[in-house]
Protein backbone atom coordinates (compact mmCIF):
# COMPACT_ATOMS: atom_id res chain seq x y z
CA UNK A 1 0.00 0.00 0.00
CA UNK A 2 1.58 3.31 -0.71
CA UNK A 3 0.95 6.09 1.73
CA UNK A 4 -0.36 9.61 0.78
CA UNK A 5 2.40 12.16 0.32
CA UNK A 6 2.29 14.30 3.50
CA UNK A 7 1.51 18.13 1.65
CA UNK A 8 4.58 20.46 3.18
CA UNK A 9 3.43 22.35 6.30
CA UNK A 10 3.84 26.13 4.23
CA UNK A 11 1.75 24.69 1.26
CA UNK A 12 -2.31 26.27 1.29
CA UNK A 13 -5.10 23.43 2.04
CA UNK A 14 -8.53 23.92 1.50
CA UNK A 15 -9.21 24.33 5.19
CA UNK A 16 -6.82 27.30 5.25
CA UNK A 17 -8.62 30.67 6.64
CA UNK A 18 -7.71 34.24 7.23
CA UNK A 19 -7.51 35.03 11.49
CA UNK A 20 -10.16 37.24 12.00
CA UNK A 21 -7.65 39.43 13.89
CA UNK A 22 -5.71 40.48 10.30
CA UNK A 23 -9.43 41.61 9.53
CA UNK A 24 -10.32 43.38 12.58
CA UNK A 25 -8.54 46.68 11.75
CA UNK A 26 -9.33 47.07 8.42
CA UNK A 27 -12.13 49.51 7.39
CA UNK A 28 -12.87 48.62 3.95
CA UNK A 29 -15.15 52.23 3.63
CA UNK A 30 -12.03 53.94 4.72
CA UNK A 31 -10.63 56.21 1.40
CA UNK A 32 -7.08 55.06 0.78
CA UNK A 33 -4.90 57.91 1.45
CA UNK A 34 -1.50 58.02 -0.55
CA UNK A 35 1.97 57.97 1.23
CA UNK A 36 3.73 61.72 0.96
CA UNK A 37 6.26 59.93 -1.50
CA UNK A 38 3.50 59.00 -3.92
CA UNK A 39 1.65 62.04 -3.64
CA UNK A 40 3.89 64.36 -4.52
CA UNK A 41 5.23 61.80 -7.15
CA UNK A 42 1.97 62.07 -8.63
CA UNK A 43 2.06 65.67 -8.20
CA UNK A 44 5.26 66.29 -9.93
CA UNK A 45 3.76 63.96 -12.80
CA UNK A 46 1.00 66.41 -13.29
CA UNK A 47 3.49 69.28 -13.07
CA UNK A 48 5.27 67.61 -16.09
CA UNK A 49 2.11 66.74 -17.60
CA UNK A 50 1.27 70.46 -18.16
CA UNK A 51 4.82 71.74 -19.01
CA UNK A 52 4.99 69.47 -21.43
CA UNK A 53 1.45 69.82 -23.48
CA UNK A 54 2.35 73.61 -23.02
CA UNK A 55 5.49 72.64 -25.19
CA UNK A 56 3.09 70.59 -27.73
CA UNK A 57 0.62 72.91 -28.27
CA UNK A 58 3.55 75.49 -29.05
CA UNK A 59 4.79 73.20 -31.44
CA UNK A 60 1.56 72.27 -33.13
CA UNK A 61 0.64 76.26 -33.77
CA UNK A 62 4.56 76.26 -35.72
CA UNK A 63 3.66 73.32 -37.70
CA UNK A 64 6.47 71.87 -36.04
CA UNK A 65 4.28 68.73 -35.97
CA UNK A 66 1.72 66.59 -37.86
CA UNK A 67 -1.60 66.89 -36.68
CA UNK A 68 -1.67 63.03 -35.99
CA UNK A 69 1.20 63.44 -33.80
CA UNK A 70 -0.62 66.15 -32.05
CA UNK A 71 -3.57 64.22 -31.92
CA UNK A 72 -2.20 61.23 -30.46
CA UNK A 73 -0.14 62.84 -27.80
CA UNK A 74 -2.69 65.53 -26.52
CA UNK A 75 -4.95 62.47 -26.06
CA UNK A 76 -2.41 61.23 -24.19
CA UNK A 77 -1.45 63.94 -21.99
CA UNK A 78 -4.62 64.51 -21.33
CA UNK A 79 -5.86 61.03 -20.27
CA UNK A 80 -2.45 60.90 -17.97
CA UNK A 81 -3.37 64.09 -16.28
CA UNK A 82 -7.53 62.51 -15.82
CA UNK A 83 -5.68 59.57 -14.52
CA UNK A 84 -3.59 61.32 -11.65
CA UNK A 85 -6.80 63.43 -10.74
CA UNK A 86 -8.70 60.44 -9.96
CA UNK A 87 -7.30 59.63 -6.96
CA UNK A 88 -9.22 61.48 -3.88
CA UNK A 89 -5.91 62.02 -2.16
CA UNK A 90 -4.23 64.02 -5.21
CA UNK A 91 -7.06 65.53 -6.16
CA UNK A 92 -7.56 67.47 -2.82
CA UNK A 93 -4.19 68.32 -2.74
CA UNK A 94 -4.25 69.74 -6.06
CA UNK A 95 -6.97 71.87 -5.39
CA UNK A 96 -7.85 73.66 -8.79
CA UNK A 97 -5.72 74.31 -12.02
CA UNK A 98 -4.90 78.20 -11.44
CA UNK A 99 -4.21 77.25 -7.36
CA UNK A 100 -1.66 74.22 -8.56
CA UNK A 101 0.16 76.63 -11.00
CA UNK A 102 0.40 79.74 -8.42
CA UNK A 103 1.85 76.77 -5.89
CA UNK A 104 4.13 75.60 -8.77
CA UNK A 105 5.13 78.44 -10.20
CA UNK A 106 4.24 78.24 -13.67
CA UNK A 107 1.57 79.79 -16.15
CA UNK A 108 1.33 77.60 -19.56
CA UNK A 109 -1.60 79.37 -20.66
CA UNK A 110 -1.42 77.37 -24.00
CA UNK A 111 -2.12 73.96 -21.58
CA UNK A 112 -4.63 75.47 -19.23
CA UNK A 113 -7.08 76.15 -21.98
CA UNK A 114 -6.15 72.83 -23.87
CA UNK A 115 -6.76 71.12 -20.03
CA UNK A 116 -10.17 73.25 -19.55
CA UNK A 117 -11.66 72.12 -23.07
CA UNK A 118 -10.31 68.41 -22.54
CA UNK A 119 -9.85 68.30 -26.44
CA UNK A 120 -7.16 68.77 -28.69
CA UNK A 121 -7.27 71.61 -31.31
CA UNK A 122 -7.99 69.39 -34.24
CA UNK A 123 -10.74 67.99 -32.82
CA UNK A 124 -12.49 71.21 -31.23
CA UNK A 125 -11.25 72.92 -34.55
CA UNK A 126 -11.31 70.74 -37.29
CA UNK A 127 -9.55 71.09 -40.37
CA UNK A 128 -10.55 70.38 -44.15
CA UNK A 129 -9.13 67.06 -44.12
CA UNK A 130 -12.67 65.52 -44.26
CA UNK A 131 -14.12 63.90 -46.94
CA UNK A 132 -16.38 66.08 -48.47
CA UNK A 133 -19.85 64.64 -48.46
CA UNK A 134 -22.01 67.24 -49.87
CA UNK A 135 -22.19 69.02 -53.25
CA UNK A 136 -21.46 72.26 -50.69
CA UNK A 137 -18.59 70.92 -49.33
CA UNK A 138 -16.59 70.06 -52.77
CA UNK A 139 -14.15 72.66 -54.41
CA UNK A 140 -15.84 74.70 -57.41
CA UNK A 141 -15.25 73.68 -60.45
CA UNK A 142 -15.66 74.64 -64.25
CA UNK A 143 -18.20 72.38 -66.06
CA UNK A 144 -18.61 71.58 -69.80
CA UNK A 145 -21.43 73.85 -71.16
CA UNK A 146 -23.16 71.01 -72.60
CA UNK A 147 -26.76 70.14 -71.38
CA UNK A 148 -27.73 67.25 -70.47
CA UNK A 149 -32.04 66.23 -69.57
CA UNK A 150 -33.37 67.35 -66.31
CA UNK A 151 -33.65 64.10 -65.29
CA UNK A 152 -30.12 62.93 -65.51
CA UNK A 153 -28.94 65.49 -62.76
CA UNK A 154 -28.81 64.30 -59.36
CA UNK A 155 -27.12 64.97 -55.78
CA UNK A 156 -24.05 62.92 -55.17
CA UNK A 157 -25.03 59.55 -53.30
CA UNK A 158 -22.16 59.36 -50.22
CA UNK A 159 -22.62 55.59 -50.48
CA UNK A 160 -21.02 56.02 -54.50
CA UNK A 161 -17.45 56.76 -51.96
CA UNK A 162 -16.87 53.58 -49.83
CA UNK A 163 -14.19 55.62 -47.86
CA UNK A 164 -16.97 58.53 -47.16
CA UNK A 165 -19.70 56.41 -46.58
CA UNK A 166 -18.09 54.20 -44.03
CA UNK A 167 -17.14 57.12 -41.88
CA UNK A 168 -20.64 58.64 -42.31
CA UNK A 169 -21.84 55.00 -40.96
CA UNK A 170 -19.46 55.21 -38.19
CA UNK A 171 -20.34 58.87 -37.00
CA UNK A 172 -23.91 57.63 -37.42
CA UNK A 173 -23.70 54.61 -35.11
CA UNK A 174 -21.61 56.70 -32.33
CA UNK A 175 -24.57 59.23 -32.23
CA UNK A 176 -26.84 56.54 -31.91
CA UNK A 177 -24.63 55.08 -29.42
CA UNK A 178 -24.38 58.02 -27.33
CA UNK A 179 -28.29 59.00 -27.08
CA UNK A 180 -28.75 55.02 -26.63
CA UNK A 181 -26.25 55.55 -23.35
CA UNK A 182 -28.37 58.53 -21.98
CA UNK A 183 -31.53 56.24 -22.70
CA UNK A 184 -30.16 53.46 -20.37
CA UNK A 185 -29.00 55.91 -18.11
CA UNK A 186 -25.33 56.45 -17.96
CA UNK A 187 -25.29 59.78 -16.52
CA UNK A 188 -21.99 59.48 -14.87
CA UNK A 189 -18.68 61.61 -16.66
CA UNK A 190 -16.62 59.01 -17.31
CA UNK A 191 -19.94 56.86 -18.95
CA UNK A 192 -20.61 60.02 -21.03
CA UNK A 193 -17.22 62.14 -22.17
CA UNK A 194 -15.56 59.20 -23.76
CA UNK A 195 -18.65 58.52 -26.08
CA UNK A 196 -19.19 61.90 -26.96
CA UNK A 197 -15.17 62.36 -27.69
CA UNK A 198 -16.03 59.80 -30.15
CA UNK A 199 -19.00 61.12 -31.66
CA UNK A 200 -17.22 64.82 -32.39
CA UNK A 201 -14.13 62.47 -33.34
CA UNK A 202 -15.74 60.56 -36.06
CA UNK A 203 -18.22 63.77 -36.71
CA UNK A 204 -14.68 65.53 -37.71
CA UNK A 205 -13.94 62.87 -40.17
CA UNK A 206 -17.05 63.49 -42.40
CA UNK A 207 -16.86 66.86 -42.62
CA UNK A 208 -15.56 69.98 -41.28
CA UNK A 209 -18.44 72.21 -42.49
CA UNK A 210 -20.36 74.14 -38.99
CA UNK A 211 -23.91 72.83 -38.92
CA UNK A 212 -26.79 73.14 -36.36
CA UNK A 213 -25.78 71.83 -33.00
CA UNK A 214 -22.15 71.09 -33.52
CA UNK A 215 -21.52 74.08 -31.16
CA UNK A 216 -23.50 72.09 -28.46
CA UNK A 217 -21.15 68.98 -28.48
CA UNK A 218 -18.31 70.60 -28.01
CA UNK A 219 -20.10 72.86 -24.61
CA UNK A 220 -20.81 69.40 -23.44
CA UNK A 221 -17.45 67.69 -24.14
CA UNK A 222 -16.03 70.72 -21.83
CA UNK A 223 -19.03 70.90 -19.32
CA UNK A 224 -18.50 66.60 -18.40
CA UNK A 225 -14.39 67.38 -18.72
CA UNK A 226 -15.04 69.66 -15.68
CA UNK A 227 -16.69 67.32 -13.74
CA UNK A 228 -15.03 64.32 -11.41
CA UNK A 229 -14.92 60.94 -12.94
CA UNK A 230 -18.02 59.84 -10.84
CA UNK A 231 -19.39 62.87 -10.82
CA UNK A 232 -23.29 62.40 -12.47
CA UNK A 233 -25.42 64.36 -14.49
CA UNK A 234 -28.94 66.01 -13.15
CA UNK A 235 -32.42 64.43 -14.67
CA UNK A 236 -32.54 68.15 -15.85
CA UNK A 237 -28.90 67.91 -17.22
CA UNK A 238 -29.70 64.50 -18.84
CA UNK A 239 -33.00 65.91 -20.32
CA UNK A 240 -31.22 68.86 -21.82
CA UNK A 241 -28.25 67.08 -22.79
CA UNK A 242 -30.33 64.42 -24.37
CA UNK A 243 -32.56 67.49 -26.59
CA UNK A 244 -29.39 69.28 -27.42
CA UNK A 245 -27.65 65.59 -28.63
CA UNK A 246 -30.92 64.89 -31.03
CA UNK A 247 -30.42 68.28 -32.54
CA UNK A 248 -27.11 68.19 -33.28
CA UNK A 249 -27.81 64.37 -35.01
CA UNK A 250 -30.27 66.20 -37.09
CA UNK A 251 -28.31 68.62 -37.99
CA UNK A 252 -25.47 66.50 -38.78
CA UNK A 253 -27.43 64.40 -41.17
CA UNK A 254 -28.53 67.28 -42.89
CA UNK A 255 -24.86 68.55 -44.30
CA UNK A 256 -24.38 64.64 -45.26
CA UNK A 257 -27.48 63.67 -46.61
Amino acid sequence: MYSTPRQPPYAPTPYSYTPTSLLANINLDEAVVLPASDLNESLAEIYSIIITLDGLEKAYIKDSITEAAYTETCNRLLKQYASNLSDDSVFREFGDLETFKRNWNIECPRATERLRLGLPATISHPTSTAVPSHPSSMPYSPQPTTSFPTNSLQKPNPSSNPSSGSLILLATENFITFLDALKLGLLSKDQLHPLLSEVIQSVNKVTDRDFEGRGKIISWLIRLNGMRAQEELGEGEARELMFEMEGAYGGFKSVVV
